[in-house]
């Protein structure tokens, strides 16, 4: 895949984004970003030509240099479409006309398919029946979430780390749960959106980083930093998915512990204390996040996923 292939990859993101007519501002914000990043900067004048309905799909897939590159556009778009949940039939629509423009088969893209709407039903929805009484202290249940999502990172599906936030969902739901509180889907993205977890822009972000490697550069290092900011590539990725995730926990363990009594502004300082404190666990227990990963695969993270 070439440098001049951004520019397409970016085009099919957005229209992919706008398929179903409808973003919220936040996640609109979020794909800009992105969009920008992956196309080389030039967003405003990618958008006109998306919004106004300039942008041909069949054009802008002649412009991909190879196999490689229409393969990934297609895993980016299903990204796209599934990051906030369950697809609409404009959606549908829009990546049945994306592969046929393509050229890729459906018995090819199968897995990309089903990862896509197994997963986005899961970010849909993180609600989890009761389970029993856990047998492992909480502290301990939140580092195995924690080192299970960087797992995730290492597995070699690209989609695969699409299973990251529903993961942090619901580890919050299951903490939420265990301190007496009735939470709904809603109430447990919310918490998680107070540290900026759980919009779909951080979905794309984590696949688009997966599948362009050295193409995702800027926006991508720039959101790394903390106690990833030392780290480049896939490190930095795994890293900084065990710090984010080991934070959530541990901080929505105090918040519902607290009765939901923490501010917004208390909740984020607290956040990013316990993700440097991350920082400094992340290499004691790189190796385990290693070798968890050699027993995983995609089916089997979205089993973990649903549950």
């Amino acid at each position: 895949m070439r440098d001049d292939d951004r520019e397409p990859l970016a085009t099919i993101a957005l229209i992919a984004a706008f398929a179903d007519g409808f973003r919220a501002p936040e996640e609109v914000a979020q794909l800009k970003a992105i969009a920008a990043e992956i196309g080389g900067g030039d967003y405003d004048t990618i958008a006109r030509q998306v919004l106004s309905g300039k942008s041909s799909l069949g054009a802008v897939v002649a412009r991909l240099s190879d196999d490689e590159a229409r393969r990934k556009a297609y895993e980016l778009a299903v990204s796209v479409v599934y990051a906030d949940g369950v697809a609409t039939a404009q959606e549908q629509t829009f990546l049945t006309d994306l592969r046929r423009s393509l050229g890729l088969e459906a018995d090819a893209v199968a897995e990309v398919d089903q990862a896509g709407v197994g997963l986005g039903s899961a970010v849909a929805d993180p609600v989890v029946a009761p389970e029993p009484a856990p047998t492992a202290a909480a502290d301990d249940r939140i580092l195995q979430t924690a080192m299970l999502a960087a797992a995730v990172e290492l597995l070699p599906q690209n989609l695969a780390t699409m299973a990251i936030v529903p993961l942090q969902l619901r580890m919050v739901y299951r903490i939420g749960q265990e301190h007496g509180h009735s939470l709904d889907a809603a109430q447990v993205k919310d918490l998680a959106g107070v540290f900026g977890i759980g919009a779909a822009g951080q979905v794309v972000e984590g696949v688009a980083r997966r599948l362009l490697g050295g193409l995702a550069r800027g926006v991508f290092g720039r959101a790394l930093g903390g106690a990833a900011g030392g780290l480049s590539g896939a490190a930095a990725g795994v890293a900084l998915t065990f710090a984010t995730t080991y934070a959530l926990g541990h901080a929505a363990q105090q918040y519902y512990a607290q009765g939901r009594s923490i501010s917004r502004a208390d909740l984020q300082t607290l956040f990013a204390r316990l993700k440097d404190d991350a920082g400094t666990i992340f290499p004691r227990v790189e190796q385990q996040v290693r070798d968890l990963a050699g027993t995983l695969d995609l089916r089997e993270v979205m089993r973990r996923v649903r549950g």
